[in-house]
This record gives C-alpha cells, sequence and structure tokens, in this order.
C-alpha cells in the first residue's frame, strides 16, 4: 500500500474542497482558489473535514497515480491557506534585478537587460537588488518561474556569479593555474 496514498489528507478551517464528476477538484480558501481535473480511475472521496484516495486495484499504474493524486490534493489545500515562495538569488558583479509595474527587468552581464513579465497568480518580490521572492498558491507554477528566471543565467562553478536558489549549493571548481 502507498504509505503517502493512504494518509488523509486535513481540510483546515476556511477551505472548502468540492470534488465533481471526472474527478474534478476545487479548492477555495483565504488566499484564492485552484482547480485540477485529476485521474478518474482513483476513488476521491470526502469524509467529514478530511479528504481519502483510495485506488481500485494493484497495478502499477494505479500505484504510481496514488501517491501523485494525495500529493497535488494535499500541494492545493496547503497553497490556498499558506501559499508557497521560492527566493532566488543574483551573485555577480555588476547583476541585479529591478521591478518595473508587473516587470521583473533582470541585468545579468549580457549587452541588454532581461525583461520577464510575471505569469497570472504569481508575484515577484524584491529585497535589495539581488534577492528575488516568487510567491504564488499554485505551487507547480511557482516553480515553474522560479527555474525559468534561473535559466536565464545559471551559476557557473568558478565564480560562483549567476542566479542561483537560496537553499541551493554551487559545487566551486578550481580555475587555471600558471605554468612553472
Amino acid at each position: 500500500m502507498s504509505r503517502i496514498g493512504r494518509m488523509p489528507i486535513a481540510i483546515p478551517a476556511g477551505v472548502t474542497v468540492d470534488i465533481a464528476e471526472n474527478n474534478k477538484v476545487t479548492v477555495k480558501g483565504p488566499k484564492g482558489t485552484l482547480e485540477r481535473v485529476l485521474s478518474e480511475d482513483l476513488d476521491i472521496k470526502k469524509d467529514g473535514d478530511t479528504i481519502v484516495v483510495s485506488r481500485p486495484n494493484d497495478l502499477k499504474k494505479m500505484k504510481s497515480l496514488h501517491g501523485l493524486t494525495r500529493t497535488l490534493i494535499n500541494n492545493m489545500v496547503i497553497g490556498v491557506t499558506e501559499g508557497y515562495e521560492k527566493v532566488l538569488e543574483v551573485n555577480g558583479v555588476g547583476y541585479r534585478a529591478q521591478k518595473q509595474g508587473k516587470k521583473l527587468v533582470l541585468s545579468l552581464g549580457y549587452s541588454h537587460p532581461v525583461e520577464m513579465e510575471d505569469p497570472e497568480g504569481i508575484e515577484t518580490v524584491l529585497e535589495g537588488q539581488n534577492k528575488i521572492t516568487v510567491k504564488g498558491i499554485d505551487k507547480e507554477k511557482v516553480g515553474q518561474y522560479a527555474a525559468e528566471i534561473r535559466s536565464k543565467r545559471e551559476p557557473e562553478p568558478y565564480k560562483g556569479k549567476g542566479i542561483k536558489y537560496e537553499t541551493e549549493v554551487i559545487r566551486r571548481k578550481v580555475g587555471k593555474t600558471g605554468k612553472k
């Protein structure tokens, strides 16, 4: 049995969960509303103030969907109550980030500034010129947008210049040494 899949999901106060036909799950909470269509093969039941996901049989596909479905619903519940955020750091001489309305303008050593429009439902907050916080209620969108920002200049191993996640550790390499 899936250890994650069989755990019930607690619904906190102020959150409503609706399960429509075709397993369309809608979660409303203080921070907003999320909806997602999940696999029709699994059985999603609301039991008082908990949600239980169960699978019809022990096929490999059902086993893998079981834990995934439970985690997706749990992420939706956490998203509408607390929200998600990822923190990125911009390292490098002359590298900096600026905010112009809903646009994030990055100076990353290219001949032009890199402009990125905040997607719907996601906001970026700057702390100083080198700390970007990506916030939102959808975990997938927050992670995707943070990865897109990072991809504009990934950290390099020699000087550590580029955009990295706050928790990321860059393995440094030793540069060239002169001939003797």
